[in-house]
């Protein structure tokens, strides 16, 4: 099966627990905060230490501004389609377009009619399924006729359709069987299975049977998305599915998407640090490799919505750039060179807090840029992607103030603001031992990779001028370390003192100077390097 050329997509399946409510939501939004696409949960009614899914994506909606939500997949028979129809067009109004709708037929019989549900014919639960995509995809077309469908399972007499959602919302269907894949190809938008039960040597049959059931439908085969629910570890030797470092991850997922299709990627894990690595690492190799071979395909491709660079991607964070003042501050003169193809983010020089962690004007620079070196675009990247990690930490920075005004607010108790901020980039950083780059700012390709050397002593190694440069990037690492020890001791204190409020806010104003400050001294001094000496 060819490329489709659809754009890439990757996100996370969360695990509903219950009794971690407040962490799941934190991953929902850890996913937005790492530039990921989708936030997806399974549906499982009957599964009583499971949140409801159908209302958790609205908390998760309501708590992102940017990441798509979609249950994957609905259970339909728990789930009458009529009801079904309003409830994902309402949530896509009111979260301006951001919902999709995973939707299977149904498992785990006894479950659901534990649940008052039908107890279904695997055969039965296809019919069901059919008569409900037509059900659902009516009451969508808002101004039409009243909506009469008498089915054997569902039935629906004189419903006037609406609303209608804000957007075309995709229905991916769950499937493995050849019922299913054919109604997956005759009816659906998309199709959704996981790797635990179509392992990749199974995917090029599948595909074909919903390619042939889209043909006879009159569709065309690129008219149905493929996703790919994946799951995985970091660990390993690459001889299995995604079973070793996250150069390995990189050339298999773009292997699926040129060779079968496949352009949706959802990480099956419940661990922050899982979720950050695929996003740092995996997913800007997945996406340079097919952009490229797509490229050389058809020339025509880059042009494409689906080989987007990050920077126009909706959804996720961009380069930050800028067209006028001194982009890097004060010290080296050649921290803005139109060549590389991004602005390192300049220091606007506010400072909130009243003492300072360190001596801005004693920090060394690296040597001047060539102004007549160009750079490819595989060189360009490396101070692309450096960027764009800083921008996910900028905007946990932001999420941190939110929290902490929610905390002196009395809206967020104190220990459910610390567990929040636990799971983020910043907290989980080893900051005191420079391996902050070393693990999130990698331009994984097949080409290279640095699994077995940390970003600092490569560079130290490639140009000696950089050594003093590198050697205080690392003591403001430990700075930055204790510096967000002093936040969790301030929430800590917030509850036992008169001014722990003063306290907390001072706290993170520090932490706003510190960490600002930082980046952009991080990024002045060392996008051209990591461009011009290729170490990531």
């Amino acid at each position: 099966m060819a490329d489709h050329g659809h754009e890439l997509l990757f996100g996370t399946f969360l695990t509903p627990v219950a009794a971690r409510a407040d962490r799941v939501v934190a991953l929902a939004q850890l996913t937005e905060q790492a530039g990921l696409d989708l936030v997806t949960v399974q549906d499982h009614p009957y599964q009583a230490r499971f949140l409801d899914t159908w209302t958790l994506l609205s908390v998760v909606a309501a708590r992102t501004s940017t990441v798509r939500v979609s249950p994957n997949v609905a259970n339909l028979p728990l789930r009458p389609p009529a009801v079904l129809a309003r409830s994902v067009a309402t949530l896509d109004v009111l979260s301006g377009g951001r919902v999709e709708l995973g939707l299977g037929a149904g498992a785990f019989w006894d479950g659901i009619a534990a649940l008052g549900g039908p107890r279904l014919t695997a055969a039965e639960g296809v019919d069901a399924l059919e008569e409900g995509i037509g059900i659902i995809r009516a009451l969508w077309a808002e101004g039409g006729a009243s909506v009469r469908i008498d089915g054997r399972h569902h039935r629906v007499h004189g419903a006037h359709p609406g609303p209608a959602p804000a957007h075309d919302v995709g229905i991916w269907v769950g499937a493995y069987k050849r019922r299913m894949l054919g109604l997956t190809g005759r009816l659906a938008g998309g199709w959704l299975p996981s790797s635990a039960y179509a392992a990749p040597e199974t995917l090029a049959a599948m595909n074909a049977a919903i390619d042939e059931a889209a043909l006879a439908a009159g569709r065309s085969p690129a008219d149905v998305r493929r996703l790919y629910n994946v799951s995985g570890t970091f660990t390993g030797s690459g001889g299995a599915f995604l079973q070793g470092p996250a150069d390995v991850w990189v050339e298999q997922l773009a292997e699926l998407t040129l060779e079968e299709g496949m352009s949706a990627y959802i990480l099956a894990s419940d661990d922050p640090d899982d979720i950050r690595r695929f996003a740092a690492e995996v997913v800007p190799g997945v996406r340079e490799l097919v952009e490229a071979e797509r490229a050389l395909r058809d020339p025509s491709a880059a042009d494409r919505p689906g080989t987007a660079g990050a920077a126009d991607r909706p959804g996720t964070l961009g380069v930050v750039t800028s067209t006028g003042g001194d982009a890097g501050g004060a010290g080296n003169p050649g921290s803005a060179v139109p060549a590389l193809g991004v602005t390192p983010t300049p220091d606007d020089g506010v400072r909130l807090a009243g003492v300072r962690v360190w001596d801005e004007s004693t920090r060394p620079t690296g040597p001047a840029p060539d102004p007549d070196r160009t750079y490819t675009p595989r060189e360009q990247a490396s101070g692309r992607h450096l960027v764009d990690v800083h921008d996910h930490l900028r905007q946990e920075l932001a999420e941190v103030r939110r929290l902490v005004e929610q905390v002196t607010g009395g809206s967020m108790d104190p220990g459910a603001a610390r567990s929040h901020i636990n799971t983020m980039t910043m907290r989980q950083n080893n900051w005191t031992v420079g391996t902050y780059c070393e693990s999130y700012c990698r331009v994984v390709t097949t080409h290279h990779t640095i699994e077995d050397q940390s970003l600092f002593p490569g560079l130290r190694r490639a140009d000696s001028r950089l050594v003093p440069v590198i050697d205080r990037l690392e003591q403001e690492h430990h700075a930055i370390h204790e510096v967000l020890e002093g936040v969790d001791r301030a929430l800590v204190a917030f509850v036992s003192g008169p001014d722990g409020r003063a306290a907390l806010r001072s706290a993170v104003d520090l932490l706003s100077d510190t960490l600002l400050s930082h980046l952009s001294y991080e990024e002045r001094e060392l996008v051209e390097p990591l461009a011009r000496l290729g170490i990531l």
